[in-house]
């Protein structure tokens, strides 16, 4: 089976200035954890999701580091640290966003999909054609086809 055949359509999603007070109130009136964040010309640049918002509430996660002879040496978690940071203070989608969007095309077989979902811990993932949004299908879309079997 394809993504075609399960993918939702009608996309929900915000633009690059939306607020985060936006953006909330989407994801929350639409019960969804998360949405492509879209150009002026409907070209995908990002998603952002509830795992992103949660990053508001907390403390960035502290990179890990040895004390070697009075010296500090960060050797794990640097990135981190830092997308933690720059999200706790996001202001618009654009500042929260994750930028490095993994998508399918409308022929991926749903098998391919759930693998990604299951490799990179996601929830959603955008159809797309080149880099315009046609689509959208998420792990509650996937598990529906189990009512089939």
């Amino acid at each position: 089976m394809k993504v075609e055949e399960i993918m939702v359509r009608d996309v929900i999603s915000v633009n690059r200035n939306s607020s985060i007070e936006e953006i909330v109130e989407v994801l929350t009136k639409n019960k969804i954890s998360g949405m492509p964040v879209l150009s002026d010309g409907g070209y995908l640049v990002g998603i952002v999701t509830e795992g992103d918002l949660l990053r508001l509430e907390t403390t960035p996660r502290l990179p890990e580091f040895i004390n070697l002879l009075g010296a500090v040496i960060y050797y794990h978690g640097v990135d981190t640290y830092n997308e933690d940071f720059k999200k706790m203070l996001a202001q618009k989608a654009a500042d929260i966003m994750t930028e490095d969007v993994i998508t399918v095309k409308e022929g991926t077989d749903i098998g391919e999909v759930a693998h990604l979902m299951l490799d990179h811990n996601i929830k959603q993932v955008p159809v797309v054609d080149g880099s315009k949004i046609v689509g959208m299908v998420t792990r509650a879309d996937i598990i529906k086809l189990l009512l089939n079997k």
